[in-house]
C-alpha cells in the first residue's frame, strides 16, 4: 500500500470535519424521513464501520481462516439510538481508530498488504483492498451528509442557512 493511500485514508476525518462545520446539534440529528439517516447517524455508522474493517484486518493478519464478519448496519444504527448520541463522540471514535490502525499500517511489509480474507460474497479481499474500500466508503457517505444538507436547506429548515 501507498503511503498516498495511507493518506487518503487519514485523510476521511478532515473530510468529514469540514462537512460537519457550522451545524448545531439539532442539525445534526435532523431526518429527511423517519427512515433515513441523520447526518449523527452516518457517523455512528463510520465509526462503526470502522471497528468492523479494524477487526477484519486484525484477523487477517492473525491468519484466520473464517469468513469475515458482515454487520447489519441499519440495525447497528437503530440498535445503538444512535441520534440520541453526540456526533462529535462517533467522529472522535473514528479519529482514534484511523491514527491506531496507521500505526498498524506503518508496520506491514508489502507482502503484508496483500494478505486476504474472504468476505461474505465468498471473495477473496486484501488488507490493501479493505483500506481502499473503506476510503471510497467514507467519500459515500461525505455525499450523503452533503445531500441531507441540501434538503435541508431546499425545506428551508431554520438555521440550515
Amino acid at each position: 500500500m501507498s503511503s498516498v493511500q495511507i493518506r487518503d485514508y487519514l485523510n476521511t476525518y478532515d473530510q468529514l470535519v469540514q462537512s460537519l462545520e457550522g451545524l448545531s446539534e439539532e442539525q445534526l440529528r435532523w431526518k429527511t424521513a423517519p427512515s433515513s439517516w441523520s447526518v449523527t447517524e452516518v457517523l455512528a455508522h463510520l465509526a462503526d464501520h470502522s471497528i468492523v474493517v479494524s477487526f477484519r484486518i486484525r484477523d487477517i493478519l492473525a491468519g484466520t481462516e473464517a469468513q469475515l464478519p458482515v454487520f447489519n448496519q441499519d440495525a447497528w444504527v437503530s440498535g445503538q439510538h444512535a441520534n440520541g448520541g453526540h456526533a462529535a463522540d462517533s467522529l472522535e471514535l473514528f479519529r482514534s481508530l484511523l491514527h491506531y490502525n496507521s500505526l498498524l499500517f506503518n508496520r506491514l511489509s508489502d507482502g503484508e498488504w496483500e494478505k486476504s480474507g474472504v468476505n461474505f460474497k465468498g471473495e477473496a479481499v486484501s488488507i490493501s483492498d479493505i483500506v481502499r474500500s473503506f476510503t471510497g466508503h467514507v467519500q459515500t457517505h461525505l455525499a450523503q451528509i452533503e445531500r441531507i444538507k441540501l434538503d435541508a436547506v431546499s425545506r428551508a429548515l431554520p438555521r440550515f442557512h
